[in-house]
């Protein structure tokens, strides 16, 4: 990897955190709160924009002065922030909206007219348009505010920094409605929804250089890039190391998130799954689930139940341990609600079933992607506050067959310095990322894989017989396991 350092910003809802990176290395990071978003029953979620740049300019100064050379030694910086996350702007780049936020559903009816507008578009993309996109919400600032033009958080940030308008990036517009296969905003969707073109910033890859910081600036100096960056979801999986085809990153947090990369664009008839466009011009297809570690957080206990679990082996009871109503990914269906099949002796056998219940939902996502025709080179890479349960770990690794890899460093900032370096690094994404540490590698237990298919099938079998999955998925599933 590059020498030089690069710093990347991180633009979450509750906080700005940075990293500083060199060779691979974290020197220094910094973080700083937001204030949190204001949210009404009416669907309204904003946050004031005003907050980002004093929580930027806090982190980064912190971060320059750790450094040896107090800031000298940054050669570039991006900036990687929640997706979907808008803000109206006048003629001179200054907010005269909130910001609506990711989640705002004040687009739903927008994004509801915006699907039959572009039924052709997102049928060659494999996608859809949900209530919450950010395209509707660009079409409800267009009607409702004296807002010129619209920016997506990275966009305002990086103007502070150079000190005029830049483009956006096409990971950050995604939501927005662009076009990562046309590489184009869509322009009748806009048309038929009143959204004047000139609202609309231009849109550039992630790793292009967006211009340079011409007089210091929050510690930064003169001459710094800055670069293109993604969203956080993307730039985690940068992180993670799921950067070429073949790669595939399981995010086990709150919930799970599966990510990785494919040569040309893999379209889900199901819907379930959605693509990023790579840097380089590949793909990122991804999912999340609203099933993951809220399944097991509720406990004071974890360790000592990891613990007991870890000796006792493989459960008799099956679970699919989901904590709400309705599930996303790795298929969707609204009424979907958590289960238990059979009768735990005790809380260690709930336990460890719930533990194993992710991992077959972890399975069957890659089973999804088998059935796509999509290649996933072993071994899968594993992140996420769940990835630090070593029995956990080694859960997943015996249903899913594959060794998994936990990934040392997974931190969205961590993704958009490595980001800022491919601006300035022959090679690119690629090249910078060559050099990352590896992180443990953590293999099946062949004793334990019997069993736990066993109870896999079982999973599959009532979730296909709830009318949850199909029966292509199930005969996918049925068969892997054979």
């Amino acid at each position: 990897m590059n020498e030089q350092v690069s710093v990347g910003i991180d633009v979450a809802t509750a906080g700005v955190r940075a990293f500083a990176v060199r060779g691979g290395s974290v020197l220094a990071t910094a973080s700083a709160s937001l204030p949190a978003p204001v949210r009404a029953g009416d669907g309204r979620s904003e946050q004031d924009p005003s907050a980002w740049w004093p929580a930027v300019g806090s982190v980064l100064n912190e971060v320059t002065a750790a450094l040896p050379g107090r800031g000298a030694e940054v050669s570039a910086v991006a900036i990687a922030a929640t997706s979907g996350t808008i803000v109206g702007v006048d003629a001179a780049g200054e907010p005269v909206t909130p910001a609506l936020m990711y989640d705002d559903r004040r687009g739903a009816d927008y994004n509801a007219k915006a699907v039959e507008l572009g039924a052709e578009r997102w049928r060659k993309l494999g996608s859809g348009v949900s209530p919450t996109a950010a395209l509707g919400r660009i079409a409800w600032l267009a009607e409702h505010t004296e807002a010129v033009a619209v920016r997506h958080t990275p966009e305002m940030i990086a103007a502070k920094l150079t000190g005029h308008p830049v483009a956006a990036d096409w990971s950050h517009a995604l939501k927005s409605g662009y076009d990562p296969l046309a590489e184009e905003w869509p322009a009748e969707v806009f048309a038929g929804l009143g959204v004047p073109d000139g609202m609309l910033p231009p849109v550039v890859a992630p790793t292009r250089v967006l211009g340079e910081i011409s007089v210091p600036v929050a510690g930064l100096p003169a001459g710094c890039l800055v670069v293109a960056g993604m969203t956080d979801g993307c730039a985690g999986q940068l992180a993670a190391g799921a950067v070429e085809p073949g790669r595939f990153v399981g995010i086990l947090g709150t919930t799970y998130v599966l990510k990785g990369v494919t040569e040309s664009l893999v379209p889900d008839p199901t819907g379930v799954m959605y693509s990023h466009r790579h840097p380089d011009g590949w793909w990122l297809p991804g999912g999340a689930s609203n099933t993951g570690g809220e399944s097991v957080s509720d406990s004071p206990r974890l360790a000592e139940l990891d613990a007991a679990a870890a000796a006792r082996g493989p459960a008799e009871a099956v679970a699919f341990p989901l904590r709400r109503k309705g599930e996303r990914f790795p298929f969707a269906h609204g009424d979907a609600a958590g289960f238990v099949l059979g009768d735990p002796v005790d809380e260690v056998e709930l336990h460890r079933a719930r533990l194993e219940g992710v991992a077959f939902l972890e399975r069957l996502a890659l089973d999804h992607l088998r059935r796509l025709g999509v290649p996933v080179r072993e071994p899968l890479l594993a992140a996420g506050g769940g990835s630090k349960s070593p029995l956990w770990t080694q859960i997943r690794a015996t249903v899913s067959g594959l060794g998994l890899r936990v990934a040392p460093q997974a931190e969205t900032g961590y993704g958009a310095a490595l980001l800022a370096a491919a601006g300035y690094t022959p090679g690119g994404l690629s090249a910078v990322c060559a050099g990352m540490p590896a992180g443990s590698l953590i293999e099946p237990v062949a004793g334990e894989a019997a069993a736990m298919l066993v109870s896999y099938q079982r999973f599959c079998r009532e979730l296909r017989d709830r009318g949850w999955i199909d029966d292509e998925l199930f005969t996918v599933a049925a068969r892997c396991c054979g």
